[in-house]
């Protein structure tokens, strides 16, 4: 069986257009993903959306829906890929170089998920920690593994030069 493992490489890419691109390409895809996951899987599994909108409205207490989307998709098509590149794929090929990509995509989806639910939800907004728990935890999990997979996918593909 093969594994797709990390590439090895610079610790850090270097910043050009090229990356850019790869930031906002990868960004989008897992957001699409994301949102195909929260908005259309999600209700036919718990009964409802994942409602990241709702999480940024009470971050910020604020009431404009519109902003909170934009918000979120913000972080998510540019914050967080710039994350995996400069945060947890760094990480990964400090500590444990010849991991597999999908290890460390998924390594860096539950980072995500664990930012989201824990400080943004329950230390910032006051929210019970990973909302106690319930059923919209678990599919929280699952879409921000998703997106993390699709992420490091990305990445990889276009540093790959296919």
């Amino acid at each position: 069986m093969h594994t797709i493992t990390a590439r090895r490489g610079a610790l850090f890419p270097t910043v050009s257009a090229r990356l850019l691109a790869t930031i906002v390409l990868a960004g989008l895809a897992a957001d699409l993903a994301w949102e195909f996951w929260a908005r259309v899987i999600t209700p036919m599994l718990v009964g409802g959306p994942l409602e990241p909108a709702a999480l940024v409205q009470s971050v910020f207490g604020f009431q404009n829906r519109f902003l909170a989307e934009a918000i979120h998709a913000v972080v998510g098509v540019v914050f967080y890929p710039i994350g995996y590149l400069f945060i947890a794929r760094p990480l990964q090929r400090l500590i444990l170089p010849g991991l597999p990509l999908i290890l460390t995509a998924l390594g860096f989806g539950t980072g995500l998920w664990i930012f989201a639910l824990y400080v943004m939800a329950h230390l910032i907004a006051g929210l019970p920690a990973f909302l106690g728990f319930i059923p919209l935890t678990w599919v929280s999990l699952a879409g921000h593994l998703l997106f993390g997979v699709v992420v490091a996918f990305v990445v990889d593909w276009r540093e790959s030069g296919k």
